[in-house]
């Protein structure tokens, strides 16, 4: 996947691979790490310390190198400025996007509201106004999984940011994290509306099967810490913003 305008050329949205490597990838990319403030706290909520890499004997794809992507996650941090920048302005307000999308490599390399940031992760940290990934496990996912985690990645974490900046702060993770999947799929399906993004035939379908696939285990209490919902709850939050934009993610709370 790649910002494609109607005169740039490039792959279009790509997520034939997603499927059972998702139950990895997203569950890092769903709010699940330190935020200190705009979605995940401090040491609290599903680590995706346990969940490290997809899975093994998968073959990756040989046409995704580091520049693409470093040219993907550009991209998406792009698209999420332009999309963000133009809906703040829409209301009036001013948009300021997120101070930055840090690499690391090893835990406690990036610290979040003085709290070591483990390896095998990402997140949206108020503390500081960025977001960081582990470089290398965001690498490997993006060649076993494809580009598509990237933007769902980038588009959650940066969700959080946007719930920072307009002071929403749920009491249940649940409720946090269920609305920043909302605001994402929002991100995707308003870029895909405006043709700033592509998309294939099926892809929305595997895309429904990965997010059911990181669905919080079953008889996990919707109360619990770190809780981020069931497939249903998921699935429903992701494309009721895919194809509704923003007016479904009760943004005016």
């Amino acid at each position: 996947m790649q910002p494609a305008t109607r005169d740039r050329s490039g792959p279009v949205l790509r997520l034939a691979a997603l499927l059972s490597a998702l139950v990895v990838a997203l569950a890092c990319g769903a709010g699940t790490t330190p935020d200190g403030g705009g979605g995940d706290r401090p040491a609290a909520g599903r680590s995706s310390a346990g969940r490290s890499s997809p899975p093994q004997g998968r073959q990756e794809d040989g046409t995704m190198t580091i520049g693409e992507f470093k040219s993907d996650l550009n991209g998406a941090v792009d698209l999420a400025e332009q999309y963000w920048g133009a809906r703040f302005q829409q209301n009036g307000q001013r948009f300021q996007p997120v101070r930055r999308v840090v690499a690391y490599q090893r835990t406690g390399e990036v610290s979040c509201a003085g709290q070591g940031v483990p390896r095998n992760n990402a997140l949206y940290c108020s503390d500081g106004d960025f977001i960081a990934y582990d470089v290398n496990w965001a690498v490997q996912a993006f060649r076993k999984i494809g580009d598509a985690f990237l933007y769902y990645l980038l588009g959650h974490e940066y969700a959080h940011g946007i719930q920072t900046r307009l002071g929403i702060r749920y009491s249940y993770t649940i409720q946090q994290e269920l609305q920043a999947d909302c605001m994402a799929g929002a991100y995707i399906g308003d870029s895909v509306k405006d043709g700033d993004l592509d998309l294939q035939d099926g892809d929305l379908d595997e895309l429904r099967r990965g997010l059911a696939a990181v669905a919080d285990d079953p008889g996990q209490p919707w109360f619990a810490e770190g809780a981020h919902g069931s497939a249903k709850q998921r699935t429903d939050s992701f494309f009721n913003g895919y194809q509704r934009s923003l007016a479904a993610c009760d943004l005016g709370r």
